[in-house]
């Protein structure tokens, strides 16, 4: 229970303000600018409307994972960003310093979809999984009902 609520925590961090001269240089999330050079997979979802095919950036690392999709400006229709929990947590995203809509997909350990979210850029308001998850993916706000993405669906990317 307190792993979950670490996690919690980590997942619901916002950025700290910028340091005053003296202090230590600002990590990432403080610059204000997107993250890059995160490792690049495949992940597929398996739904009734088809197979969809995106490349992912994984955010394997808490200030990874803090950071997530902050900042950007665009995201490409077949781009997404994936954060994966092991063991899976009961995760819950917030939208601050995220310029862009986006869709969050909550996935179980066994690669089914438990919800979908869509977020409104710089939205505070925690939106949460519902139950323990293995992973959350985020894509183009509205990509999920374009393509007939729906809970029950099954991703899948290299683990």
């Amino acid at each position: 229970m307190i792993r979950i609520g670490i996690a919690a925590a980590a997942l619901l961090a916002a950025c700290s303000p910028q340091a005053a001269p003296g202090e230590p240089a600002p990590r990432a999330t403080e610059l204000r600018v997107p993250q890059s050079g995160l490792q690049q997979v495949p992940l597929i979802i398996t739904s009734a409307s088809g197979v969809h095919r995106f490349t992912t950036e994984i955010a394997r690392t808490p200030e990874q994972q803090t950071h997530g999709m902050m900042f950007r400006t665009s995201i490409a229709p077949d781009r997404g960003m994936l954060f994966p929990y092991d063991p899976p947590v009961e995760a819950a995203f917030w939208m601050r310093n995220t310029l862009i809509p986006l869709d969050m997909i909550f996935i179980r350990s066994d690669g089914t979809i438990a919800r979908i979210s869509t977020a409104t850029p710089h939205s505070e308001v925690p939106m949460p999984a519902g139950e323990p998850v293995a992973a959350v993916f985020e894509i183009a706000g509205g990509r999920a009902a374009e393509l007939g993405i729906r809970p029950g669906d099954v991703a899948d990317w290299p683990r």
